[in-house]
């Protein structure tokens, strides 16, 4: 998760009943960089234009993070509504975090709605007499099962699905929407053995700095963009900051056509791997950093359906 709040990334957090998704996404605000002041301002702007202002909240200072329920509406979700259209979901989480528990079990159509606004990061919604433009910067954060029983790839419990249960829940969400997510994480559950130690872990103080370094590399690169990070780079931004060498060339051809990746999947591909970089203060993208990017790619593989 350091990954995807350090570069803005969207991430879905794959793993069986109890590993902790939904805690480890209820965290992640907790290693989110602080509010620019315009970000602030933009966000206090569509919440008072919603009527979500908290009250006596003259400005909203921590990065939203909204959490709406499976059974949402495509309306409730990007906007719109009878009389004056009002911003939806999406643009309530605007410069913060979506999240999306049990990703599958949202309506399809639902789902289909967000594929345009994720990619312009702005949404319009359209009436006879008007059109209006909500910002629409979101992290998008989901979580899903494996398969419909929670245990398909499980280290220790055996998978009950019947055959080709697997492939149909995980086509429940479309491969367009997939390209467009970031970071695939398989989550596994931790041993009781681990739970019970007395070990010192990092505390999300400490990551949250180097979160916010690799930030602060990114407003300078993109101080003339008008963007804030990694995950909003252009095409043709990307050709210009995201270049790798020979090696890096050959490994990412290989890993493209092993797995059938989209040319989409390609350029979320760099922009992850450019955001390892800026974690490890490195001016060029290694090899090693592309092969941890493709390694979050783990929807496109083939062995997943079993």
């Amino acid at each position: 998760m350091e990954i995807a709040a350090a570069g803005g990334h969207n991430a879905i957090l794959i793993g069986p009943p109890g590993a902790g998704k939904t805690m480890l996404a209820k965290r992640l605000p907790t290693i989110l960089p602080p509010l620019t002041l315009q970000e602030a301002s933009e966000s206090t702007k569509i919440h008072s234009v919603a009527g979500k202002l908290p009250e006596n909240a003259t400005l909203i200072s921590r990065r939203p993070f909204r959490s709406p329920h499976h059974t949402i509406s495509d309306v409730a979700l990007v906007g719109g509504g009878g009389g004056v259209p009002q911003p939806g979901e999406i643009s309530l989480a605007h410069n913060g975090v979506l999240f999306l528990d049990e990703l599958p079990e949202f309506k399809r159509t639902v789902l289909e709605v967000m594929r345009q606004p994720m990619e312009e990061r702005r949404v319009t919604i359209s009436r006879a007499k008007v059109a209006l433009d909500f910002p629409a910067s979101f992290m998008l954060i989901a979580s899903m099962n494996p398969c419909p029983c929670g245990f398909h790839n499980h280290p220790d419990r055996e998978c009950t699905c019947p055959p080709g249960a697997v492939q149909k829940y995980l086509n429940k969400i479309s491969g367009p929407l997939l390209d467009r997510i970031d970071l695939h994480v398989e989550v596994t559950p931790v041993p009781f053995s681990q739970l019970s130690e007395k070990s010192e872990e990092e505390s999300s103080s400490i990551v949250r700095e180097r979160v916010i370094k690799a930030r602060d590399i990114q407003l300078e690169r993109y101080s003339e963009n008008g963007i804030y990070c990694n995950a909003q780079m252009s095409s043709k931004m990307l050709r210009e900051i995201c270049v790798i060498n020979v090696v890096g060339q050959t490994l990412l051809k290989k890993a493209m056509e092993k797995l059938n990746l989209s040319a989409r999947a390609y350029d979320r591909i760099l922009k992850v791997s450019r955001t390892i970089a800026d974690l490890e203060n490195s001016e060029n993208i290694k090899p090693e950093f592309l092969a941890e990017a493709i390694q979050y790619r783990s929807l496109d593989r083939e062995g997943w359906a079993g």
